[in-house]
C-alpha cells in the first residue's frame, strides 16, 4: 500500500493543524521519493502510459483481451453479485476469447451499485485494502463504490499526469487550483489556502465574485503558478470578470487544465484568448472505469486503452453514443459494462482529421454540464464543486437541487429502503457547509426527481 493511502484517514487531522505545522509536514512529505509517496505500482502505471502511445493496434487488442479475461474471471470467482448475474444470464467468462463475446454479458446500471454494492466486492480483498468513495457524477444519482488501496490512486495519478503533460504539466509543477475546495463556510470568508503536500494554491470556487476578483488575482500572482487547474465553470467566471473589468491576465502560465465539466470549443477559445495558453480538456469518472483526454496536438478525446475497456451504445437521434466501460486493475470492486449515462460524439477522420493514436476517440463529450446555484450575495456555486465523496448521500436513490430564487434552494431526495430519516440533520449540515451562510436550504422528500428529455437525472433544476 502506498504511503498516501496509509495517511488518507488522517487527512482531516492534518487539515486542522496550524498553517506553520502543515507547511513543515507538507514540505517534508514532498521530499520523499515518489515510490514511497505513491507506492511501487505508480512507476509501473507511469511506464504503461508511456509504452502504450507507441503500441500497434494488435498490441492494444492483445492487452485488452488479457485484462478483460482477468477482470471477468476474478469477478465470477470472487464477487457474489457477478457470480449470480453471470449464471442467470448464461455468460461464462471461461469461454471469453473475443471482444464480441462481451455482448453476452449484462450491462451494469447505477441502480445495481445502489442495491448490490456489498455483493459486488471481491471476497479476497480485505476491508483494510479497500477505500470507500461516493460520487453524484453528472446525474444526481449518489453512487458508492470501493477502490483498491495501493492501486487505484497511483494509477489515477500516473494516467492524469501523462495526459496533463500534453497541456504543459511537468513533475513538481506549482498549480493554482479552483476545483471546489472549501476554504470557508462564510460568504465573506477567505478565498485560498496552501496545500503544502503538493505545493498547490487551493482557491475557493464558492467565493468567486466580481467584487472579490482583485483578491483572486493578487493571490495567484503572488503564488506564481506554472499552471491553472480549474473547473471550466470557474475558469470561465474568472475570464468573464477579467474582461468585464477591463483587466488583462498578466501572469505567464504553461497551460490551463480543465476537466470534470463540459467545455465547448467556443468557450475554450475564450479561455485561451484570456489566459494566453493552451486549455487542456479531459473526461473521466470517480469510479475509475475509463479515462480520455485531448491529444498532443488535436482537440479530440482519446480513450486510454490500458486504463479500462470502453464500448459505445448505438447512436441516438442526435448521433450521440452512450459511454459504457469495464474497469481494469481494481480487483476490490470491478465494474463490468458499466453504463455511465454520459454520451459522446465519436471521432470521424473525414471531419476531424487523422487520429494521433490507434485508440477509440470522441470529438465531443455531452454531459458534465456547467450547472450553478446562486447564493443570496450572488455567488455562483458549481454543482461539480459541490460533489460529495463521503457517505453522506448513502441509501438515497437520487438527489436534486431546485432553485427559483437567489439565496434559496430546495434539496430534493428520493430515499431508498435502507435510508433512515434520522440522518437528515447530518445531511443538512453537510449541504450548508458546502453552500455557505448566504444560502437558505430546505430539504424535501420526493418520489422522483425531474429528468432531462433523455430520461437522465439532473443535479440542478434552476428557474432563475
Amino acid at each position: 500500500m502506498s504511503l498516501e493511502d496509509k495517511l488518507y484517514p488522517l487527512l482531516s487531522v492534518y487539515e486542522r493543524l496550524p498553517d506553520g505545522a502543515k507547511r513543515a509536514i507538507g514540505w517534508g512529505y514532498r521530499q520523499l521519493p515518489t515510490r514511497v509517496r505513491l507506492g511501487r505500482r505508480f512507476s509501473a502505471f507511469r511506464k504503461l502510459t508511456q509504452d502504450v502511445e507507441s503500441w500497434s493496434a494488435e498490441q492494444i487488442r492483445s492487452f485488452q483481451l488479457e485484462k478483460l479475461r482477468e477482470t471477468l474471471t476474478h469477478a465470477a470467482q470472487n464477487c457474489p453479485f457477478y457470480r449470480e448475474r453471470f449464471a442467470r444470464s448464461g455468460f461464462d467468462p471461461s469461454r471469453f476469447t473475443a471482444f464480441e463475446d462481451l455482448s453476452k454479458c449484462p450491462f451494469l446500471e447505477k441502480q445495481d451499485l445502489l442495491k448490490n454494492r456489498e455483493a459486488m466486492v471481491s471476497r479476497v480483498v480485505p476491508p483494510s485494502q479497500r477505500l470507500y468513495m461516493t460520487t453524484g457524477g453528472s446525474t444526481g444519482v449518489p453512487v458508492g463504490f470501493y477502490l483498491q488501496k495501493g492501486v487505484s490512486r497511483p494509477k489515477e495519478q500516473a494516467f492524469l499526469e501523462a495526459q496533463w503533460r500534453r497541456g504543459g504539466y511537468f513533475e513538481g509543477a506549482r498549480m493554482a487550483v479552483i476545483r471546489g475546495h472549501v476554504t470557508s463556510e462564510r460568504a465573506e470568508g477567505r478565498i485560498s489556502s496552501y496545500d503544502a503536500t503538493r505545493d498547490w494554491l487551493m482557491l475557493s470556487s464558492y467565493h468567486l465574485t466580481e467584487a472579490r476578483l482583485p483578491e483572486y488575482l493578487d493571490a495567484i500572482e503572488r503564488f506564481k503558478p506554472d499552471l491553472l487547474h480549474a473547473y471550466p465553470s470557474a475558469a470561465l467566471q474568472l475570464a468573464e470578470f477579467l474582461e468585464r473589468a477591463g483587466h488583462e491576465w498578466r501572469l505567464p502560465i504553461k497551460g490551463l487544465l480543465a476537466g470534470s465539466e463540459r467545455l465547448t470549443i467556443p468557450q475554450k477559445r475564450l479561455l485561451e484568448r484570456v489566459f494566453k495558453c493552451r486549455v487542456y480538456r479531459w473526461y473521466g469518472h470517480s469510479e475509475r472505469v475509463i479515462l480520455a483526454g485531448e491529444g498532443k496536438e488535436s482537440e479530440i478525446f482519446y480513450f486510454w486503452p490500458t486504463y479500462g475497456y470502453v464500448e459505445f451504445g448505438s447512436p441516438n437521434s442526435d448521433g450521440l453514443c452512450e459511454v459504457i466501460g469495464t474497469s481494469f486493475h481494481n480487483v476490490a470492486m470491478p465494474l463490468i459494462r458499466y453504463r455511465t449515462g454520459d454520451f459522446v460524439r465519436l471521432a470521424d477522420p473525414k471531419h476531424d482529421g487523422n487520429l494521433e493514436f490507434p485508440w477509440l476517440a470522441a470529438s465531443a463529450v455531452d454531459g458534465r454540464e456547467q450547472e450553478f446555484l446562486v447564493s443570496g450575495k450572488g455567488r455562483r456555486i458549481s454543482l461539480t464543486a459541490f460533489n460529495m465523496h463521503d457517505s453522506i448521500f448513502n441509501d438515497l436513490y437520487a438527489v436534486q437541487f431546485y432553485q427559483e430564487e437567489s439565496g434559496k434552494v430546495e434539496f430534493r431526495y428520493v430515499p431508498g429502503p435502507a435510508f433512515s430519516r434520522t440522518r437528515l440533520p447530518q445531511i443538512e449540515i453537510g449541504i450548508r457547509r458546502k453552500l455557505g451562510d448566504d444560502m437558505n436550504v430546505r430539504l424535501k422528500e420526493v418520489k422522483e426527481t425531474e429528468r432531462t428529455s433523455r430520461g437522465k437525472h439532473r443535479w440542478v433544476v434552476s428557474r432563475l
